[in-house]
């Protein structure tokens, strides 16, 4: 097996978030699923956007996220994602190059345009997002560079794009590829309606042994093992892959390894602003250390200080110099 040219390359949704603030009213009168993602089509989208207050564009999408941090920790990334011929494309992938990230998908021309998340934030920091997948849908297999996922020492795969069946096959042979060249695939379930809708799909590759490394929150961790009580949850899939990886939220996360297990405490933070992008950024840290052969616990704890620093902030992406603030809080 080769030395991996990259440490990470992930398959994921291209999507340009737009955040605006809001009341708990402005919830409640739209029928969002407050605190949850939920997809939208063209009209819903516009209808939340018109409904919108003043807001900004910031380029998301979990797997993207996700690079973005691991890119600012001194990994070497690359990102495969449909955008369209069109404007917010052309940011999405400005945005991906400035961040150090190799993003050379090629634009789809037409229609539907490149998608974007509608999110709302209320006083608490909670956000509830509304997704228009849009471009990022028709993500397909031809569009997979093989020689590009085989060069790369982990596959990174985002739950919210198993929906569509066009990236579906694609992240499907993408696993083939990266296990062809001995390479581990990571997954991270995204959010719990994916897995009531596509569960069965992933119990068969935990129980496959496809998955290296999966990622869940506790909701996630429930809605997969029909588990409510968390230990159990965790009992129930930690023999099932080499590495889990489950937060709690505030109550922190765990890490277990080849029977090693790992506990951190979420790091402290002044004011939570906007949680959009948390997970995302957990696994960012915790990859960082992973893919360099750290312990479970350093490990851990990289993923706790990236997913407070987001946070602390109105975005999906740290806004700091993520290795300076890593160094300060563990040394």
């Amino acid at each position: 097996m080769t030395e991996p040219r990259y440490d990470v390359i992930a398959i994921g949704n291209a999507v340009v978030d737009v955040i605006a603030s809001c009341d708990d009213e402005l919830i409640e009168e739209l029928g969002l699923n407050r605190g949850g993602m939920t997809l939208v089509d063209t009209d819903e989208a516009k209808t939340l956007y018109d409904a919108m207050g003043t807001a900004r564009e910031i380029s998301g999408g979990s797997a993207a996220n996700t690079l973005a941090g691991a890119s600012m920790l001194g990994l070497q990334c690359a990102f495969i994602g449909q955008v369209a011929d069109d404007q917010l494309g052309e940011v999405f992938t400005h945005d991906m190059r400035a961040t150090g990230i190799d993003f050379d998908t090629a634009p789809r021309a037409g229609d539907p345009p490149t998608g974007r998340c509608l999110i709302f934030v209320t006083p608490d920091g909670e956000r509830t997002m509304n997704t228009f997948l849009g471009a990022g849908q028709y993500l397909p297999a031809a569009a997979l560079d093989e020689e590009l996922i085989a060069s790369a020492g982990i596959l990174y795969l985002e739950g919210y794009l198993w929906d569509p069946e066009e990236p579906r096959r694609a992240m499907r042979r993408a696993i083939e590829v990266a296990r062809a060249a001995g390479r581990k695939v990571a997954f991270t379930a995204s959010e719990s309606f994916v897995i009531d809708r596509h569960g069965d799909d992933f119990r068969s590759m935990i129980e496959d042994g496809v998955i290296d490394i999966l990622f869940v929150n506790e909701h996630e961790l429930a809605t997969l093992t029909g588990e409510a009580d968390f230990e159990a949850g965790v009992a129930a899939v930690a023999g099932k892959v080499p590495v889990l990886v489950a937060t709690k939220g505030e109550a922190g996360a765990i890490a277990i390894a080849h029977g090693e297990r790992a506990e951190v405490k979420a790091q402290p933070v002044d004011k939570v602003v906007d949680t959009t992008g948390a997970g995302d950024q957990f696994a960012a840290g915790f990859l960082s250390g992973y893919a360099k052969g750290e312990p479970l616990e350093r490990c851990l704890a990289r993923g706790a200080v990236t997913a407070a620093e987001v946070i602390s902030h109105y975005g999906p992406r740290p806004e700091v110099d993520l290795k300076a603030l890593v160094a300060e809080k563990l040394g």
